[in-house]
C-alpha cells in the first residue's frame, strides 16, 4: 500500500489541490463545443443574463440534437407566440463583435448568406425542433427562426438560438410564412450599423422580448 500511494502519478496531488478540480476529470474527453443539449440538463435563459457563446459559422454544418419532445412551451403576447426561453436562451456568434461590425453585420454586399446552414440541414432540425415545442400545424407556414438573428450576430446553428415560430395571429393559412419579428429584427440591424444601439444592447432586447425590443430601445 505505501508502495502504491508512492507511485502514485503526481497530476492527481496536483489536481486534488486546485479549487474545482473534479472527480472523474482525469482522461475525460473535453466538450465539443458543438452546442448540442444533453438530453434533461436545464439550459439557463438568456434574458437578464450574459447571452451563450456559440461555435459560430462552420464549414460544415451537422444536424444539432434538439430539445426533448414536449419539453418546450409557447408563450403569447397579445397573440404573438414567443420562445421558450429554457428551450430557446439565444445564442451569438463569437464571430461578430462590436468591433467588427463593419466587416462583418454591417459589410457592404451582405453577410448572412454566407454563414446560413444549409436546408439539408435545418430541414431535419425544424422537424425535431417542432416535436420540441408539440407545433402541430403545417411546416410550409412556421419559419425555423433564429431567436438573435443572423444580421445580429446570432449563432448560426446552435440550438439555444433556433426554434419554430408558428405564424402569426391571423394569418391566412396556404400563404408561406409570414411573421412580424423580421422587420424588428431589420430596424435593429440598422440602428446597430448607424450606432444608434450597441451591438449587445439590441441582442438583449430581443432574448429579453423581441416584441417589445424597439420600444425599450427607444426605435419605433
Amino acid at each position: 500500500m505505501r508502495a502504491a500511494r508512492r507511485l502514485a502519478p503526481p497530476v492527481v496531488f496536483a489536481c486534488l489541490l486546485l479549487a474545482g478540480c473534479k472527480s472523474g476529470s482525469l482522461g475525460s474527453p473535453a466538450p465539443s463545443g458543438s452546442g448540442s443539449p444533453v438530453a434533461g440538463a436545464p439550459v439557463t435563459a438568456g434574458s437578464g443574463g450574459a447571452i451563450a457563446v456559440g461555435a459560430g459559422p462552420q464549414k460544415h454544418y451537422t444536424v444539432q440534437q434538439q430539445p426533448p419532445a414536449g419539453s418546450c412551451h409557447y408563450r403569447y403576447e397579445k397573440g404573438e407566440p414567443l420562445e421558450d426561453p429554457k428551450c430557446t436562451p439565444g445564442a451569438i456568434s463569437p464571430a461578430v463583435t462590436q468591433v467588427n461590425l463593419k466587416s462583418t453585420i454591417c459589410r457592404k454586399g451582405g453577410y448572412t448568406k454566407d454563414i446560413r446552414p444549409p436546408a439539408s440541414i435545418t430541414g431535419k432540425e425544424k422537424k425535431l425542433n417542432a416535436a420540441s415545442y408539440g407545433y402541430k400545424g403545417p411546416m410550409g407556414e412556421a419559419e425555423y427562426d433564429h431567436l438573435i438573428s443572423l444580421q445580429l450576430g446570432g449563432d448560426p446553428n446552435d440550438y439555444r438560438n433556433l426554434w419554430v415560430e408558428p405564424a402569426d395571429p391571423g394569418h391566412t393559412r396556404s400563404q408561406g410564412i409570414n411573421n412580424k419579428k423580421d422587420p424588428v429584427e431589420t430596424k435593429l440591424h440598422t440602428a446597430v450599423c448607424a450606432g444608434t444601439v450597441t451591438l449587445a444592447a439590441a441582442r438583449q432586447a430581443v432574448v429579453t422580448d423581441w416584441t417589445t425590443a424597439l420600444q425599450t430601445l427607444h426605435l419605433n
